[in-house]
């Protein structure tokens, strides 16, 4: 087996524990390439919402590009098609839709990637034993989603993350305890299986043990759409339908994204030779020239700086104005 082989099964790895995880990243793929360059035909990477990167895509021209797209790609949801590269080095018309991002490396070489959201499986916990709860529990299993089920008293904050969906069906079998572990753990939605004055009751009480009023506020108390007098079964069916029309209006989204590490998304700068975006950082290759600091995306622009610092400076600045 090859080694580009092996690098793409770590992708594919990595793929899957990001998605296991519930985490937003995008896959990278290169789907054409003109030599000399560094990525190959099929070469994938990862890259998730902090802009680390797993896997290969090219270069030190390449790669900071890729990022910088890759990321933009997982705010908008949206999937794009680079070239990155001369129009010219195409070879045919630039397709609609596809976004040229000239890169002047030593290499020449041009690459066409086409990065793609990943959104993870949504992940339902289901809080109670009811009939109720296990039928709601098959058909999103059936859905395809990541669906746990606890009984109320085994139920923690610990079960559900940022992107989790809450259920609470405990049906007066510890109301007041799932939804105190719920709000806790501060997941994309929470709702509970009660009429709408059982659940003021169970807010109010809540609120009265010192629990924050916005975090109550956030219990959605009766869930499931109204579809009058019902079975067990078909109320399972109306709290599923609610969770995919919400889904789908992009309603169903962490209530406090974290912040990405500060180590992870460091300064960009652009690299006067070139133009590409590069790292600010001791990567960047970087050079002090009369007080100003310049980085650079690989040793040939750096050494072609260093010969002539000048002539780079001020096409520079010109670019900047």
């Amino acid at each position: 087996m090859s080694g580009h082989s092996i690098d793409r099964w770590d992708v594919i790895d990595r793929a899957h524990e990001l998605a296991r995880n519930g985490e937003e990243f995008a896959l990278a793929t290169v789907v054409w390439r003109q030599g000399p360059s560094s990525g190959q035909q099929g070469s994938r990477a990862i890259i998730t919402a902090t802009g680390e990167l797993h896997g290969w895509i090219g270069g030190a021209c390449a790669e900071p590009v890729v990022i910088r797209e890759a990321r933009d790609v997982i705010r908008s949801g949206e999937a794009r098609l680079l070239l990155l590269g001369a129009p010219e080095q195409f070879g045919a018309a630039i397709p609609e839709g596809m976004a040229v991002i000239p890169i002047s490396c030593q290499s020449e070489g041009a690459l066409e990637v086409y990065i793609e959201p990943v959104v993870p499986t949504p992940h339902l916990v289901i809080v109670g034993r009811s009939p109720m709860a296990h039928t709601l529990a098959d058909l999103a299993t059936a859905m395809g989603w990541r669906t746990d089920l606890r009984d109320g008293p085994d139920f923690s904050a610990a079960d559900a993350g940022a992107r989790s969906i809450v259920v609470i069906a405990t049906q007066g079998h510890g109301d007041e305890e799932a939804v105190e572990q719920a709000v806790s753990a501060s997941p994309a939605f929470i709702g509970l299986v009660a009429s709408r004055r059982r659940g003021e009751a169970i807010r109010g009480y809540l609120a009265d043990r010192g629990v924050p009023q916005d975090l109550l506020d956030r219990v959605r108390a009766p869930v499931g759409l109204d579809l009058g007098h019902t079975s067990h079964r078909e109320i399972a069916v109306a709290i599923l339908a609610e969770l995919v029309k919400l889904r789908a209006s992009g309603s169903l989204l962490p209530a406090r994204p974290a912040e990405p590490p500060r180590s992870s998304t460091p300064a960009q700068a652009t690299d006067p030779v070139c133009g590409m975006t590069v790292a600010a950082a001791p990567s960047g290759r970087p050079i002090e020239h009369d007080g100003v600091t310049y980085y650079f995306c690989c040793a040939g622009c750096h050494d072609a700086f260093e010969q002539d610092p000048g002539t780079y400076v001020t096409a520079y600045a010109r670019q900047e104005v």
